[in-house]
């Protein structure tokens, strides 16, 4: 059963949040907004936020250049995992990534569809590593990023979240631990 072993330290990680939208602009990204809110409300850093189009260029682009800074351990993007000509993140990443995770689709359609049925199966939510990156490629609407961070990331960025969590996998665990608030 999953419990927090609070004789652990927790570890903030970076994080970046790409919103993939041709319409969206700061002002009416109600899902970065709400991912950029439980990031900080769980303690993790918001290094950087961004808004491309839908565009396959664009998106890979931006993701491989976060993907070579340092301080970012997480991408998460939403948006552009419909079915719709416009909606391009899946095919943007799914092909760069160096190791897919079945599994986090798998959680976040059992997840979703407790909330709205059948309509999960009009999402290609995936993830995936890339340059020992995590990158999670959520649907555009604010329920789903919640849905996302509040049943699968939340946890998995959690140190001390047991049986296991994604940060004590992270390839760049002992800089996070020289880092750790303190």
């Amino acid at each position: 059963m999953a419990k927090l072993d609070e004789t652990r330290p927790f570890i903030p990680v970076g994080i970046a949040v790409l919103t993939v939208s041709d319409t969206r602009t700061p002002e009416t990204d109600r899902s970065g907004d709400t991912l950029a809110a439980r990031i900080a409300d769980a303690g993790h850093r918001l290094v950087a936020r961004a808004i491309a189009p839908d565009d396959v260029g664009a998106i890979r682009a931006r993701v491989e250049a976060w993907t070579r800074e340092e301080a970012i351990d997480v991408i998460i993007t939403t948006g552009g995992t419909g079915f719709t000509g416009r909606d391009v993140t899946p095919e943007a990443l799914e092909p760069i990534f160096e190791k897919r995770m079945d599994g986090f689709s798998e959680v976040f359609h059992r997840i979703s569809y407790d909330k709205i049925g059948t309509s999960t199966i009009q999402s290609r939510a995936t993830g995936g590593v890339l340059n020992a990156t995590f990158v999670f490629v959520l649907p555009g609407s604010p329920g789903a990023c919640k849905d996302a961070w509040d049943g699968i990331l939340k946890a998995q960025l959690d140190y001390r979240h047991m049986p296991c969590n994604f940060v004590e996998i992270m390839p760049r665990l002992d800089e996070h631990l020289k880092r750790s608030p303190g």
